[in-house]
């Protein structure tokens, strides 16, 4: 079925201004149009001690499908298959040692496989850690000890870069843009706030205003179309 530009271009209108009344429920969530942003950045407690929240300023790293590098403020995690992953389900990036490259983070998989994991966590410099729980052969006492993963990886661009939405809460860097990548509380990173969840920055009220913008231009479109269609009509009837 053959669709005007005019109306495919109304109807995209209606989709990307969906998208941001979804992305309004989004932790994390940057909108797609400027005129429905929030300058307030807040977030929630969650009773949940593998989330946090970044500094304001920052992205959690992760990749995409193809193995693209990109950012987002959901701190979501969960531990899937040894490894600490986000929301959408891809490995998170971070450091393992104090001078150690880039790296996905992952559990110890001794540990793992002997399910000696417990009290998964992150604390406020974005270290990723457990409790290792084993007993001692010689004693058959319990034992304790504190296993750091790793560091997550925060990354922060320049106040005025524009970052390339994947979806909602998922971005890829514009070419030639690099980012300053370092850890949390590291002195050019503030702290990430532990069992925080960051709110969405689309305003929700002006999202749905927005929307229905969209809807009745839609509808004003088609009418005029109508109009048009109808006259059309008449004139061919004269003719005959």
């Amino acid at each position: 079925m053959y669709v005007n530009p005019a109306t495919a271009a109304a109807l995209d209108r209606i989709a990307e201004r969906a998208s941001d009344v979804y992305a309004s429920f989004t932790p994390g969530a940057l909108p797609q149009h400027g005129d429905v942003a929030t300058d307030r950045v807040s977030s929630r407690f969650v009773l949940d001690p593998l989330s946090a929240a970044p500094p304001d300023d920052a992205y959690f790293i992760t990749t995409n499908d193809r193995g693209q590098t990109c950012y987002t403020r959901d701190g979501t995690f969960q531990l899937r298959d040894g490894a600490i992953v986000g929301v959408q389900g891809r490995t998170m990036l971070g450091f393992t040692s104090p001078n150690g490259a880039l790296c996905e983070l992952h559990i110890d998989a001794v540990d793992a496989a002997l399910g000696r994991v417990a009290n998964l966590h992150v604390e406020s410099d974005g270290s990723i850690a457990y409790t290792r729980r084993a007993v001692d052969p010689r004693s058959g006492a319990s034992v304790d000890e504190r296993v750091v993963v790793g560091r997550l990886a925060l990354a922060r661009f320049p106040a005025a870069t524009k970052l390339n939405a994947l979806d909602a809460n998922r971005f890829v860097a514009p070419p030639g843009h690099v980012p300053h990548i370092g850890r949390a509380a590291d002195g050019n990173f503030g702290p990430v706030a532990p069992m925080r969840s960051e709110m969405s920055r689309v305003d929700i009220e002006r999202s749905l205003q927005r929307l229905q913008d969209a809807y009745t231009a839609f509808d004003a479109l088609q009418a005029a179309h109508k109009a048009q269609s109808g006259l059309g009509k008449t004139a061919m009837d004269l003719l005959k």
